[in-house]
């Protein structure tokens, strides 16, 4: 066994046994940070409940593609990149490794030993390079954020609302990819959501939120915003995009908003002949209700301009319905074999989940099954 190899298995074992204290960890990370270096503190939000959330879940992919390399860095320089949106500097990194390595020290015990800190350490440092350097280049061509006026905000039900949005300046993206999002009534707090169309030549993007139970800033889009209140938004992420070769034909299965991503695919479609090359899609869209397909008559308006496009609606719960009936992913295995096309998913976890795994049970190979997921709170 190679010391790479040895030293990334002791940094797992030894995260595992820091994290099994739970959220105790992040909660003393945050402690001592604040503590000892007041200054930080006005980078993170008032309420720190979901931040606490998305440090542990950060850290642990890290520490599991620690011997990975290839994966690795992709993901630490998209995470720098995204933590210019915070006012993140590169003076910063230090107050956070040495936060970081007291926690690992406090939650160790008397597993704590100096050369456990030296790996640590010695991690921490390649994570941080990583990161600063992506940021530093990211800074070089991109602002930290932009931002976009509400020039619509339409809503489709109480807790669906579909907002268009004016960017300044021009936000450059790839359909399928997602933006993080903030407004002033939730400063500090960014959720990520999807464009629900292709980059338009006038700069505007369509995003579709959906008001979720304890969701600070779903609530605040769907309920509180309205046309002329400003929003910000970082860089593009994400890679659920369109494949150029082979040319295959699209399955696209969509979760309630998680059709967003999806929509934005086809939106593609309809404006770049070359990149739809003859493809047939097929576009299935579910929810629990009828009234919660928001966007129906909307994507049977374009199947009806568009002959390569099928729209198919499903409902997963009795409800006034004429279309087809049961889970999202009951409904696309029961309407054809789809070996010969990509797919891709986007919606809660258990919907993405649960349609990713009947997929490959359909022997669609894995390197053709793209998807996003979302929890729903």
């Amino acid at each position: 066994m190679t010391d790479a190899t040895t030293n990334a298995a002791t940094l797992k074992d030894s995260f595992g046994q820091v994290a099994a204290h739970g959220d105790d960890v992040v909660l003393w990370f945050y402690a001592h940070l604040f503590h000892t270096h007041p200054e930080v503190r006005d980078l993170f939000p008032i309420a720190m409940t979901h931040q606490r959330d998305k440090l542990l879940g950060a850290l642990g992919r890290i520490v599991a593609d620690v011997d990975n390399l290839p994966i690795l860095v992709p993901f630490l320089q998209q995470l720098g990149r995204d933590h210019r949106k915070f006012g993140t500097l590169a003076d910063h990194y230090p107050a956070v490794g040495a936060s970081l390595i007291a926690t690992l020290e406090h939650f160790a015990g008397e597993h704590w030993t100096a050369d456990l800190a030296e790996q640590w350490r010695l991690a921490y440092q390649l994570i941080a390079d990583v990161m600063t350097r992506a940021a530093d280049e990211a800074g070089a061509v991109a602002p930290a954020w932009w931002e976009g006026k509400i020039t619509a905000h339409e809503r489709r039900r109480f807790d669906i609302a579909v907002l268009t949005v004016q960017m300044t300046p021009e936000l450059r993206y790839q359909p399928g990819q997602s933006v993080a999002v903030e407004t002033a009534l939730r400063p500090k707090l960014w959720r990520y959501y999807s464009p629900a169309c292709a980059p338009r030549a006038d700069g505007t993007i369509e995003l579709h939120v959906r008001a979720l139970d304890g969701g600070p800033v779903s609530s605040a889009l769907v309920r509180e915003l309205s046309v002329g209140d400003i929003l910000r938004m970082g860089a593009p992420v994400g890679d659920m995009t369109l494949t150029h070769a082979p040319a295959r034909d699209l399955l696209l299965v969509a979760g309630g908003t998680g059709l967003a991503p999806l929509k934005a695919l086809v939106d593609q479609l309809i404006g770049d002949a070359d990149t739809r090359r003859q493809r047939r899609v097929h576009l299935f869209t579910g929810a629990r209700t009828a009234e919660e397909l928001y966007d129906l008559p909307a994507l049977r308006m374009l199947a009806q301009q568009h002959p390569w496009l099928t729209v198919v609606p499903a409902v997963s719960q009795d409800s006034p319905f004429d279309g087809e009936r049961g889970d999202i992913c009951k409904v696309v295995a029961r309407a054809g074999r789809w070996s010969d096309h990509e797919v891709y998913v986007c919606g809660p976890t258990a919907m993405v989940d649960a349609t990713v795994a009947r997929m490959l049970d359909l022997g669609i190979a894995d390197d053709r099954i793209h998807y996003d997921s979302f929890a729903e709170q």
